[in-house]
C-alpha cells in the first residue's frame, strides 16, 4: 500500500466512520494540534531525563491517539466509534488528576513566574502544553458549534495541559529556583 492516496488533493479529508470535511475545518485544526502535541511530546521524551516523566509521557502520547480518533469522528458516527474503540471518559480525567496530585507532592513550585527553558526537557514539555492549549481552544469551538461527540474530551485536554505544566516542573525539580524562574542560566 502506498503512503499517498491522492484522496485529499481536492482540499477535503475523510473522517473516521465516514464523512468528509475541508482540511481547514476546525475539526481538522483541533486534530492537527493534537498531532503536533504528540510530536512535541516525542521531542520532550528525547530530552527528558526523569524516568517517571518519561513513563507518563508514553501513556499521554498513546491517549492522544484516542483523542485524535474521537476528533476525527462526526457526532452522528460517535456510537460506531464507541462500539469498536475505547474513548475518553471520566476515569481518564480522574487518572490525570491523580497524576497531577502525585507530581505536586514531589515538587515545590516557586512563588514567582516560571520562565520556560530551565532544561531542554522542560522546555519541550512547555511547548507541548502550549500546542495542546491551542487544540483546547479549537475543541471549544467544536463544542460551541455542536460538533463535539464527547464532552469529556474538553475536560481531558484541559487537565492534560495542567499535567504537562507540572511534568515540566517535575523534570526541573532539582534545578535552583533562579534557573526555573529565568533569573539565572542553567550551568
Amino acid at each position: 500500500m502506498k503512503i499517498y492516496t491522492k484522496t485529499g488533493d481536492d482540499g477535503y479529508t475523510g473522517l473516521f466512520f465516514g464523512g468528509r470535511v475541508r482540511k481547514n475545518d476546525v475539526r481538522c485544526a483541533a486534530n492537527g494540534s493534537i498531532d503536533e502535541t504528540v510530536s512535541a511530546l516525542g521531542l520532550a521524551r528525547a530530552f527528558c531525563k526523569n524516568s517517571e516523566v518519561l513513563n507518563i509521557l508514553i501513556d499521554i502520547q498513546n491517549s492522544l491517539f484516542t483523542v485524535a480518533a474521537e476528533l476525527a469522528t462526526l457526532p452522528e458516527n460517535y456510537k460506531d466509534l464507541k462500539e469498536f474503540y475505547k474513548t475518553i471518559d471520566a476515569e481518564n480525567v480522574t487518572k490525570l488528576e491523580q497524576t497531577i496530585d502525585y507530581v505536586d507532592s514531589q515538587i515545590e513550585l516557586p512563588a514567582s513566574f516560571i520562565l520556560p527553558g530551565g532544561s531542554p526537557g522542560s522546555a519541550a514539555l512547555d511547548l507541548s502544553r502550549t500546542i495542546l492549549r491551542r487544540s483546547e481552544r479549537e475543541v471549544v469551538t467544536l463544542k460551541d458549534e455542536g460538533k463535539l461527540g464527547n464532552e469529556f474530551l474538553l475536560k481531558y485536554i484541559n487537565r492534560l495541559s495542567d499535567l504537562l505544566f507540572m511534568l515540566a516542573r517535575f523534570e526541573d525539580k532539582d534545578l535552583p529556583v533562579e534557573v526555573i524562574t529565568g533569573q539565572r542560566l542553567n550551568d
